[in-house]
C-alpha cells in the first residue's frame, strides 16, 4: 500500500488521537448523567474542528519540508476534503442516534455513556474496514466501480425516502433483539445490566439502554459502509483516508448533543447528503472518462452541503409556529 505516511506520522497521529480521545470522554459532558448546554457543545464542536484544521496544516508543514510544495498541496487537500466528506455523512449517523435515543425514551443526561462507546465503536469498525478497502483495491482496482456504483445506488436511495420516517415499533430487528434479549422493562441510570431475582434465582437482564447501545453500533457500521467508499473517490492513500475519517469522528458526540435540539431545523439536509453521495459516486464511475480535481471536488461538496443548510432554516422561517391552545398567539 502506498502512503506518505512515515512512522513518526503515525505515531504522532496517534498520539494526537488518545489524548483527544481521553479529553472527550473524561472532560466533553462532564460527570455521570450530565446533561450537556447547547453552549457547550458548541464551544467543543469548534475545538475538534480546529483541531483537525490544524492537523491539516501540520500535516502541510511535514510534507512540505520532505516532498515539496506540489505534494505538501495536493495532500493536505485531499485530508481537508474527505474530512468534510465524512463529517457531513456522519451527520445523517447523528440523525440516527437522535431517533433511537427518542424512540426508547432516552433522557439527554443519560445519553453520553451510549455516545462514549459509540464513538469508539465507529473508530474501530471504520479503521478495518479502511484497511481492508485499501487492500481491495491495491488487488483489484475495478473494485472502485463497484464503490461508485454502491454510493449511486445509496444516494438515490436516500434521497427518494428522504421524507419517510422509519417504522421502529414494526423493525425487524428490533423485535428480535426484544425476542432474545432479556430485558428488564425501565431504565437503570446509565446501567446496561442489571441482576433481578426470578424464581429464587439471581439473574442478570439486559436494560433498554443496553438495546440502544447495540442499535448505535450496528447503525455506525451500515453508515461506515456508505461513508468509506466516498472517500476513496479522492484518494487511496490509507493514511489520508484514515486520519480524515478518525478525526471526523472525533468530534462527533460534541456534534450530536449540538444538533440534539435543533435537527428538526435541517429538514432538507438529507436531500443534501444524497446529492453528495450521487457526486462522489458519479465521479467515481468516471474516473476514466473525466478527472474531477479535489479542489473541485471540495467546492461542490461544500456548496451542496452549504445550500442544504441555508435553505434548510430558510424554510424553517417560513413555516408558521403551530400555537398550542392554551397558548395566546
Amino acid at each position: 500500500m502506498e502512503t506518505i505516511g512515515t512512522t513518526g506520522m503515525w505515531a504522532s497521529f496517534f498520539a494526537i488521537v488518545l489524548v483527544m480521545l481521553a479529553i472527550d470522554l473524561l472532560w466533553v459532558g462532564g460527570g455521570k448523567e450530565h446533561r450537556v448546554s447547547l453552549r457547550e457543545a458548541a464551544t467543543w464542536s469548534a475545538i475538534w474542528v480546529g483541531v483537525s484544521f490544524a492537523f491539516a496544516g501540520g500535516l502541510w508543514w511535514t510534507l512540505d519540508g520532505a516532498f515539496g510544495r506540489e505534494v505538501a498541496n495536493a495532500r493536505a487537500l485531499e485530508f481537508v476534503a474527505g474530512y468534510l466528506i465524512e463529517k457531513s455523512l456522519a451527520i445523517d449517523n447523528v440523525f440516527v442516534w437522535l431517533m433511537l435515543f427518542s424512540f426508547f425514551a432516552v433522557p439527554l443526561e443519560l445519553q453520553k455513556r451510549v455516545l462514549i462507546f459509540g464513538v469508539l465503536g465507529a473508530i474501530i469498525l471504520r479503521t478495518i474496514m479502511i484497511f481492508a478497502g485499501v487492500w481491495l483495491i491495491a488487488r483489484f482496482d475495478w473494485i472502485l466501480y463497484v464503490f461508485g456504483a454502491f454510493l449511486l445506488v445509496t444516494g438515490i436511495k436516500m434521497w427518494w425516502v428522504a421524507d419517510e420516517k422509519p417504522d421502529l415499533d414494526n423493525n425487524p430487528l428490533i423485535r428480535w433483539l426484544r425476542n432474545h434479549l432479556r430485558l428488564s422493562s425501565a431504565l437503570e441510570g446509565e446501567r446496561f445490566f442489571v441482576m433481578r431475582q426470578t424464581n429464587g434465582k439471581w439473574v442478570r437482564y439486559a436494560t433498554p439502554l443496553f438495546l440502544v447501545l447495540i442499535l448505535v453500533e450496528i447503525s455506525d457500521l451500515i453508515f461506515a459502509v456508505d461513508s468509506i467508499p466516498a472517500i476513496f473517490a479522492i484518494t487511496t492513500d490509507p493514511f489520508i483516508v484514515l486520519t480524515s475519517n478518525v478525526f471526523a469522528i472525533l468530534g462527533l458526540r460534541a456534534m450530536y448533543f449540538l444538533l440534539a435540539d435543533m435537527a428538526d431545523r435541517f429538514s432538507l439536509l438529507k436531500y443534501g447528503l444524497a446529492l453528495v453521495l450521487v457526486f462522489v459516486g458519479s465521479k467515481m464511475l468516471l474516473l476514466d472518462v473525466i478527472k474531477i480535481p479535489v479542489v473541485v471536488s471540495l467546492a461542490v461538496i461544500a456548496l451542496i452541503v452549504t445550500t442544504a443548510v441555508v435553505l434548510s432554516l430558510r424554510k424553517n422561517r417560513r413555516t408558521p409556529r403551530v400555537v398550542p391552545a392554551n397558548e395566546s398567539p
